[in-house]
């Protein structure tokens, strides 16, 4: 666990970085551009949105539910380029996280947010079956893969230079991607030992007998941000994580997730993880800041505890984010070039 000192002194790091970087070429904002991953070997197509450096000035531009700055189609800044995958929670989408795409982007990484099939917004059909937790880290070893050999500006990537951003089911598709290996006896008394368990389709699937889950870890991951993540592993499990991981919770927890689920994530890392607690949040307050209509029409989603400011915390936490991987990613990067 990384003392408050030591964290800060990472932010100031990066936000130097980011002044040495907008010195030496010219400051950078964020393009973006719609990808679709084709179908294949019985997977469904895969929508997605890269986030890149770009040298033009950004616009204000509306995205879904959110407003961005950003410019589309922006000719891509840059060479030997980090490449970031973010993979979302139950029922979201490529843009719940928006913002710290575009934190990475401008900081010169390549970031591509993907919609996973069958749990995202408007395509739920098999966000309560259990082969989700094998087809989430596939969806995104399928996009890597894509970014690596059919992305039009694949040359200007660094295939030794790629890491996941992952919250809730993104935070555990995130381990299951570095390493970690699911526990079904330990899922089922975690999330199913209540009585009433039995009417949930997912505590069904994991009692019966031959449940099973297995994921397919991805070696390239050489980083991986978990944010509030759910947690189907047990201790042996998470030692498998190799990577260097940063590893953030809320204090106050929701939709499956809890702070002392998140403690036994941390405690059970064979390498300490930087590690921050967002205090007196919610676990919705890692989305993206909503803007007024979108707090009207979804206000789970977007209503944060009197004294939380969801605003003021993404920019300590993008700039934390931009920290760890340009340490483990860009600077790993540099030093083996």
């Amino acid at each position: 666990m990384v003392t408050r000192s030591s964290f800060d002194s990472k932010i100031a790091a990066a936000v130097a970085l980011l002044l040495l970087l907008s010195i030496t070429r010219g400051a950078l904002a964020a393009g973006y551009q719609a990808l679709n991953v084709p179908g294949a070997n019985g997977d469904p197509a895969i929508s997605a949105i890269v986030w890149s450096p770009c040298t033009s000035a950004p616009v204000a531009v509306r995205l879904g539910p959110y407003v961005i700055r950003g410019t589309r189609n922006c000719a891509v800044a840059g060479d030997s380029l980090p490449l970031i995958a973010v993979s979302h929670g139950q029922g979201g989408s490529y843009l719940g996280h928006h913002d710290t795409a575009s934190a990475l982007a401008d900081a010169g990484f390549v970031v591509v947010s993907l919609s996973h099939p069958g749990d995202s917004f408007g395509d739920d059909a098999a966000a309560q079956q259990l082969r989700i937790f094998e087809s989430r880290p596939r969806d995104v070893s399928r996009v890597i893969s894509f970014m690596l050999s059919n992305w039009p500006h694949r040359q200007q990537l660094d295939p030794a230079a790629i890491g996941v951003f992952g919250f809730s089911r993104g935070g555990y598709t995130a381990l299951a991607l570095a390493g970690a290996t699911p526990s079904v006896s330990t899922s089922a008394e975690r999330f199913c030992h209540p009585w009433w368990s039995f009417i949930v389709s997912l505590c069904r699937q994991l009692d019966a007998d031959n449940a099973q889950v297995r994921p397919q870890a991805d070696p390239r991951v050489r980083a991986v941000v978990v944010v509030d993540p759910l947690n189907l592993f047990d201790a042996a499990g998470v030692r498998k994580v190799r990577v260097p991981v940063q590893l953030w919770a809320s204090e106050m927890g929701g939709d499956g997730v809890a702070l002392d689920h998140v403690e036994a994530i941390r405690e059970a890392l064979a390498q300490p993880p930087e590690y921050r607690i967002a205090k007196g949040a919610g676990h919705f307050a890692y989305l993206a800041p909503c803007p007024p209509e979108f707090k009207k029409s979804e206000p789970k989603l977007c209503t944060d505890p009197d004294g939380f400011n969801r605003e003021d915390w993404h920019q300590t936490m993008n700039a934390a984010v931009v920290a760890f991987f340009t340490q483990h990613l860009r600077n790993h990067a540099l030093l083996t070039r």
